[in-house]
């Protein structure tokens, strides 16, 4: 059995550009799961085909594994009946990314997404509903061996905190703070739903604990868009970065989405996310294991060639 890595994932991104997997929802769907239904409980009850898909992202290159736990807090386990599983479920999850490791070494990244709500004045959640579901999520996956925690797709810095402080308090060995982004109608730039820009947020998770900056998701962000994102957010921090960018945008094509930007299409990005500074890279929503192996072959090709 694997061991766990012995450098911290913070430390061992500022050595060498690490990889990280692609998109868990979509390929849960391509493995049979209902529209609707709850990824997150086939930690339980469909763990062979969570593995296998994690396998399918180890043996492309992933030297990062994102657990299946986006929708793993109680409030969203429980639009589903689940929320009294929330720690075996996020347990459950941690132990199968490790498992798809095999013999090898790699990083298990604890997933934490939204909550799905939004919180008063705006929504009927409080902040003490949603921090008391974020502690428990993130003590669970720290419990159960989480090398780090992505805090993700996250809009709004109130909910985001919250996401931090549980990881602080769980003990993560890595916080990373993870936005999506959309860009504006005139396409002059992008922020958060919530109006947030790049600056802002990688600052205020710098301020509040993060040990990486991050992106993933949003309306068009593609490859490029996220390299402008990755420039910005080095201007104003040190800390390392992380960009994981849609495989294009989402398409209804007989009456399935589709995301249509393919493995060679989208690996032209990568060598520029890497000169940006780019820490980790990955992939968010349409992506495969095949994209992610195209981004394996151009990350090694870029470490292989002497810097002038």
């Amino acid at each position: 059995m694997n061991s766990r890595p012995q450098v911290r994932l913070q430390d061992a991104c500022r050595e060498r550009p690490l990889l990280c997997d692609g998109a868990m929802g979509t390929q849960l769907m391509l493995a049979g799961l209902e529209s609707g239904g709850c990824g997150e409980q086939w930690n339980l009850s469909e763990p062979d085909r969570v593995l296998a898909i994690q396998r399918r992202y180890v043996q492309a290159g992933s030297d990062c594994i994102i657990t299946n736990t986006f929708g793993g807090s109680r409030l969203m386990l429980n639009r589903h009946g689940n929320a009294d599983k929330v720690v075996e479920i996020n347990r459950a999850a941690v132990e199968i990314a490790r498992q798809a490791f095999g013999d090898r070494s790699g990083y298990v990244i604890g997933d934490i997404g939204p909550f799905g709500g939004l919180m008063e004045p705006y929504g009927e959640f409080t902040s003490s509903q949603v921090r008391d579901a974020f502690n428990e999520q993130a003590g669970a996956l720290v419990d159960a061996g989480a090398d780090a925690i992505i805090i993700e797709t996250q809009t709004a810095l109130e909910e985001l905190q919250l996401g931090l402080e549980a990881a602080k308090r769980a003990g993560a060995p890595c916080i990373i703070g993870s936005m999506a982004y959309d860009v504006t109608h005139d396409g002059e730039t992008f922020r958060t739903m919530m109006g947030i820009d790049p600056e802002r947020a990688a600052l205020f998770m710098e301020e509040n604990g993060a040990d990486i900056v991050a992106l993933n998701c949003g309306t068009r962000m593609d490859m490029e868009r996220a390299r402008q994102a990755v420039e910005r957010y080095k201007k104003v921090t040190k800390l390392p970065v992380m960009a994981q960018p849609n495989a294009g945008q989402p398409k209804l094509i007989n009456m399935k989405v589709v995301y249509d930007e393919t493995p060679e299409e989208m690996v032209q990005g990568v060598r520029a996310l890497l000169e940006a500074g780019a820490n980790i890279i990955g992939a968010c929503c349409g992506s495969t294991p095949d994209h992610i192996r195209a981004f394996r072959a151009a990350i090694d090709s870029f470490t292989l060639v002497p810097k002038a």
